[in-house]
């Protein structure tokens, strides 16, 4: 994760947040009021977001204690003190919710994965995500699929090639497309693309391509195309596939499969935030 981005992040959602002030708390709390905020897994799952919880107590008040007590992957059962902060009220306050709503969703798409990776364990496959993550977040969400277990498809548009139908259809040709990008871009770039007929496959093959999506296609149908397709070429999976049926596309031998509902359809990790006064 890069450090310098993030730093940079959480100070603009900081000034979204706070504005000119916590009406709420400065006018209750003395400035010199000190105390400790200890954050509680509401629930069972997989933490993620250790520094992010650094970041965000730090960006607010440099002067804020930090003891994370699990670290980035592990397990969390519910009542299980994952971090403890100490300083300023103010500060405390002013830091709780946008370290919840980071976190909590970050601890929610590592659980997610973990649970899918298990779902598919002792195959020879592997789980990654999508471009469906939420903007302004994305290095955060792909990073907690990481930790989840997963792995990331490309970060953006300006990493890899990826050709879907509608750039198919105005090249023309699977062949056309990858011919074109491929004497465009550079030699470590890959080029990706998605196909869902037989004879796209066997188009995507001979024109060179280096990942075959199997795109909207049943198990029974990887398991009979993969046979035609070369070992130096990556296949992925996408399309209709959830918890229920992931094993089946994993069992017909598919390299890897990409699911977007990971990062598009998280649900939050249940985390409080319990801050008390010192010496009251």
């Amino acid at each position: 994760m890069n450090d310098i981005k993030l730093k940079s992040m959480l100070e603009q959602f900081y000034i979204e947040d706070i504005g000119d002030g916590d009406l709420s708390s400065e006018f209750l709390f003395p400035e010199t009021a000190e105390g400790e905020m200890n954050l509680i897994a509401k629930m069972d799952g997989v933490f993620c977001g250790k520094k992010v919880i650094q970041q965000c107590l730090h960006v607010v008040d440099p002067a804020t204690t930090v003891t994370c007590h699990v670290m980035d992957g592990d397990p969390l059962k519910k009542g299980e003190i994952i971090a403890t902060a100490n300083g300023s009220v103010h500060s405390l306050l002013k830091s709780e919710r946008v370290l919840l709503n980071l976190i909590q969703r970050m601890s929610g798409i590592a659980t997610e994965t973990n649970e899918v990776v298990q779902r598919i364990k002792g195959t020879n496959t592997k789980i990654c995500d999508t471009r469906k993550t939420m903007p302004g977040l994305r290095m955060l969400d792909k990073y907690a699929v990481r930790v989840g277990g997963g792995f990331n498809h490309r970060n953006g548009l300006y990493d890899a090639v990826m050709l879907k139908d509608n750039h198919l259809a105005f090249a023309g040709s699977i062949s056309k497309a990858v011919q074109t990008v491929k004497e465009n871009v550079g030699h470590t770039v890959k080029v990706e693309v998605e196909i869902e007929t037989l004879e796209q496959l066997k188009e995507a093959i001979e024109a060179g391509a280096d990942i075959i999506m199997f795109d909207n296609c049943i198990p029974k149908q990887i398991l009979e195309w993969r046979k035609i397709v070369p070992d130096s070429i990556i296949t992925e999976a996408s399309g209709m596939i959830t918890k229920e049926t992931i094993r089946d596309y994993a069992l017909a031998g598919i390299d890897y499969i990409s699911l977007g509902y990971l990062t598009h359809s998280v649900q939050a990790f249940d985390i409080s935030a319990n801050v008390s006064l010192n010496n009251r």
